[in-house]
């Protein structure tokens, strides 16, 4: 698909992130631009921001876990704009609780973001791409690996094969939709601190100790070191105007993944998973044993 100046973008996530770099890139090559978070006073300066290029931003307040305010989304772009051209399922966050032992709450939060956020992304905006679009939802390296955290696993795992499926049926239907899946590594985000928007309908957000802050410090120190979400937006504007599916930026995960397949290829055991810019995971799992077992006489 081409972009050009006039078109439309929605991103999700918008106001900040993987997000405000996608908004900022459309927005650099001329396209108006509606982002999406629940975040009022980021979307407001993220707006100023757009506004900048030369293009037309507007903002939406969005909880993508709740399918009639992605509607709503999907019913202001077009009462704004008249038409859409490019939609990102982007919002994500991520949880810290227990997940075997701690409140479900954390499960269905991270679930209604991360993937219910992107199916309704999907259902609210597809009919009216049928002219001609193109949909990018963020999966992870988390959807083609395991072993970070694991309700943001299993909702980047089913983001990226509901993408899969998405684009063998627009391809089987010979329609003019492109389908591109995400799949970052460590970027420079907030994620780590999403629980600072933890939705008060799910009840007391979960507890922090010192182990869990152990264990989280190690990736937000890759996080701060990983790429800057300009570099992304690149690479997801260039996948679409390519008709690309696979957007991987972070290549030094992607000989993880083989790794992967070629281990289950083989039927062996999962083992401890590795990331670059971090510790080996048999290292970070024994502090924490240490930290769990407490002090030594």
């Amino acid at each position: 698909m081409q972009l050009v100046a006039g078109q439309v973008a929605v991103v999700t996530g918008g106001a900040s992130g993987i997000g405000l770099g996608l908004a900022h890139a459309f927005a650099a090559k001329g396209l108006n631009v509606v982002i999406a978070d629940v975040q009022r006073d980021a979307l407001d300066t993220a707006v100023a921001e757009l506004e900048a290029h030369g293009v037309q931003a507007m903002a939406v307040i969005t909880d993508v876990s709740k399918e009639a305010e992605v509607q709503a989304l999907a019913a202001a772009t077009l009462e704004r704009f008249g038409a859409v051209h490019v939609v990102c399922n982007n919002a994500g966050v991520a949880a810290s609780g227990d997940p075997w032992m701690g409140p479900l709450a954390s499960w269905e939060w991270v679930m209604g973001v991360n993937f219910w956020g992107v199916v309704h992304g999907v259902r609210a905006f597809l009919p009216h791409l049928i002219g001609g679009g193109h949909i990018i939802n963020t999966s992870s390296m988390a959807g083609l690996i395991a072993g970070l955290t694991p309700s943001y696993d299993a909702s980047k795992h089913a983001v990226m094969a509901m993408s899969v499926n998405l684009y063998q049926a627009m391809a089987a239907g010979g329609l003019p939709v492109g389908v591109s899946c995400l799949c970052p590594g460590w970027v420079r985000t907030g994620i780590m601190d999403a629980e600072r928007n933890w939705p008060a309908e799910l009840g007391p957000r979960p507890e922090h100790d010192a182990v869990t802050e152990f264990a989280s410090s190690f990736s937000k120190r890759a996080i701060n070191e990983g790429l800057p979400p300009a570099m992304v937006a690149d690479r997801v504007l260039e996948a679409v105007e390519a008709d690309q599916f696979w957007v991987i930026p972070n290549d030094d995960w992607l000989d993880i993944a083989v790794e992967r397949w070629h281990a289950i290829a083989e039927r062996q055991n999962p083992a401890p998973l590795d990331l670059p810019g971090m510790p080996p995971r048999e290292q970070i799992i024994a502090e924490v044993m240490k930290m769990m077992a407490g002090p030594t006489a």
